[in-house]
């Protein structure tokens, strides 16, 4: 059976950190709260968007609105690739493992606006199931769409859920970072690192064969 990576997309695949970031900025301000700096937003970052939101109106403090979720999904969603962007290498990263034979599953549709997405076999994002990481069935149901066996596949992520599932789901995790998660966040990985070279030894050793 082919080898699989299981790659996460904000802070692993995509900085996706600045729209995130302008869609908070334009939701509080709408509400008459003072916006957050672009490091403020990327510690929030790691949970899915709501509790994004709710870690925002928290931090100000002040009670979440019925419409603020659905007022920010539908400003990020119309503004999700104005300024994300791959990380640099990333690409080619992506590139050379699908033509090494590696099936490649992520998250979203963001991988199309980005260039990405033709390299992907499966997409598990976080609205795709009925629960989400650390709960491993997110990451089993992935890899089923993708025809792959945990035991044969490799989670690439930059928080501590991405390592806390993939152990969950028998799986191999490496954590990344570059991403928004801190360092600490990495323990229990079966490696880190730092750059893509180094991510590219990691898997190698995880799961060996060509890239």
């Amino acid at each position: 059976m082919a080898r699989t990576l299981l790659l996460d997309l904000d802070g692993t695949l995509v900085d996706t950190a600045p729209d995130l970031s302008a869609s908070l900025n334009r939701l509080m301000v709408s509400r008459g709260l003072a916006p957050f700096s672009l490091d403020e937003t990327k510690a929030m970052i790691g949970d899915g968007v709501k509790v994004l939101v709710g870690r925002a109106f928290a931090a100000r403090p002040v009670p979440e609105d019925d419409r603020a979720l659905a007022d920010f999904s539908r400003d990020y969603g119309a503004r999700l690739a104005d300024a994300s962007k791959p990380y640099p290498g990333v690409p080619e990263f992506m590139r050379a493992h699908a033509a090494a034979g590696w099936r490649l599953a992520a998250a979203r549709t963001l991988l199309e606006a980005v260039g990405l997405m033709d390299l992907v076999c499966a997409i598990g994002g976080g609205d795709s199931f009925p629960v989400r990481k650390p709960d491993p069935a997110h990451l089993l149901s992935t890899l089923r769409l993708a025809g792959a066996d945990p035991a044969n596949a490799v989670m690439v992520g930059d928080h501590r859920n991405d390592v806390v599932a993939a152990h969950g789901a028998g799986m191999k995790v490496v954590f990344v970072t570059w991403g928004y998660g801190p360092v600490s966040m990495g323990e229990g990985a079966d490696a880190i690192a730092h750059d893509l070279p180094a991510l590219t030894a990691a898997v190698g050793r995880l799961l060996p064969g060509p890239v």
